[in-house]
């Protein structure tokens, strides 16, 4: 059971009238579909546990960043009571889910992009691409990887900033 096969997954959901992305790992095609909550199925692909595992991790951090980014630049992403808010586009997931997935299947790869990714938890990898620090396949997979977090709302979400309290 160790590595059995699981099937990672991209779906629409709905909960008490509130909308939102899940993006998880379920055992079998059809414990996706019972699933009460959700509506639909974006990306759905079978491999084993610990990979699944491992590309979930890495879309979740890389979801994380692209939040903090978003946050830091005073937009306002609502969240939703579970999974993630439909202020984030269908398109920008997708994206992000099949990044992740198709790195995967190079070790090599896959290493040097979660090392970037991690990196990119702390700061922009746009200096280190334009500083030519990053070469060769690092400097590509460092421009998709910033790419991937680039995504930016049309209208800022935060309409009332609190006064500084020492007024």
């Amino acid at each position: 059971m160790e590595n059995s096969a699981q099937y990672l997954f991209l779906a629409s959901g709905v909960k008490n009238e509130e909308g939102f992305w899940m993006m998880g790992v379920k055992n079998c095609d059809e414990s996706i579909l019972a699933d009460k909550n959700l509506l639909d199925c974006h990306r759905k692909e079978l491999i084993g546990n610990e990979s699944a595992k491992d590309i979930l991790s890495a879309i979740n951090l890389n979801i994380h960043n692209l939040f903090n980014e978003l946050k830091n630049k005073n937009y306002l992403i609502n969240k939703p009571s579970m999974g993630i808010s439909f202020d984030i586009p269908l398109d920008i997931l997708e994206k992000i889910f099949d990044f992740w997935f198709d790195i995967y299947k190079n070790q090599e790869a896959w290493e040097t992009c979660i090392g970037l990714l991690k990196v990119r938890k702390r700061i922009s990898l746009k200096n280190l691409i334009e500083s030519e620090s990053l070469k060769g396949n690092s400097k590509k997979w460092a421009t998709q990887i910033e790419a991937l977090h680039t995504y930016v709302p049309n209208s800022l979400g935060i309409k009332y900033v609190n006064d500084p309290m020492w007024k």
